[in-house]
């Protein structure tokens, strides 16, 4: 699994507390196993808590300590509680890394057909639940004059979306924009915050969903557009989260990371 030099030579993560949201399957359920599997003590979030018992019994198999919560992030007390058992039991999150949000297992309508509720479930998840966590963890973080704060975006906030769900491309923009102002804020407390893009990762059945959603033709455009003729894998964003979250990284803060096969060349 070792695929890049900064993996091999800097991220050694043992005795780094890592919260990781979102990591029921697919994108978070892979930064989970390959932080356990580089010594880190893991704690994984989610809503759907079978889901989560597996990724926390594939981080144990992988060799690390980890421990599964079910929370939603977009619920504040149940952040603020996770956080502060982490806090008394680890003296705090080291590491945090927001995967958790989503599309909430919508497809693409048309923007008059799209209700507020359908809206606020994707923003709630996807941007508040990052500000959330954020706001919870930066204290100790701040004490400790360290962190690393790995946001999930998506190309759909950098350009727009491939299955075209507004609230998405929206929130995700917005998260690119939280991370980098957040970045500029807590720079002089030795806390870094960036952002990995990733293009379309077939992980789970919301991007199942809109796969099939796409039909042959839409499917083939998309293979058309990219420069590396294969899906994205979750591994392939969690090589990119390791890197932000190593000693390597130090320097390099406020940028977003695009991890989509080159599609952001092709167009």
């Amino acid at each position: 699994m070792d695929r890049c030099w900064a993996v091999r030579e800097s991220a050694g993560f043992t005795g780094r507390t890592v919260l990781v949201s979102g990591a029921a399957h697919g994108i978070g359920r892979a930064i989970g196993e390959t932080f356990a599997g580089r010594g880190a003590a893991v704690w994984a979030c989610d809503v759907l808590a079978e889901d989560l018992a597996e990724t926390v019994r594939r981080c144990r198999a992988a060799g690390g300590v980890a421990e599964g919560r079910t929370v939603d992030v977009a619920d504040q007390e149940a952040v603020r509680a996770i956080i502060e058992e982490i806090t008394a039991k680890a003296g705090g999150v080291d590491i945090l890394v927001h995967a958790a949000g989503g599309v909430r297992g919508q497809v693409w309508q048309p923007v008059e057909q799209v209700t507020l509720d359908e809206w606020r479930s994707i923003v709630a998840a996807n941007l508040d639940g990052a500000f959330q966590l954020v706001h919870a963890v930066v204290p100790s973080m701040k004490a400790r004059r360290w962190g690393r704060i790995v946001t999930i975006s998506s190309g759909a906030g950098r350009s727009y979306s491939q299955t075209g769900i507004q609230a998405y491309a929206s929130a995700k923009a917005g998260l690119i924009g939280f991370t980098r102002q957040i970045a500029r804020e807590l720079g002089p407390f030795g806390i870094t915050a960036n952002s990995v893009a990733p293009g379309f990762v077939l992980s789970n059945p919301s991007s199942q969903r809109q796969w099939d959603a796409m039909g042959d033709e839409g499917q083939q455009r998309f293979f058309d557009a990219l420069a590396v003729k294969r899906l994205g894998q979750p591994e392939d964003i969690a090589f990119a989260v390791l890197f932000f979250a190593s000693e390597a990284a130090g320097y390099v803060t406020g940028q977003t990371l695009s991890v989509d096969g080159g599609r952001w060349m092709l167009g």
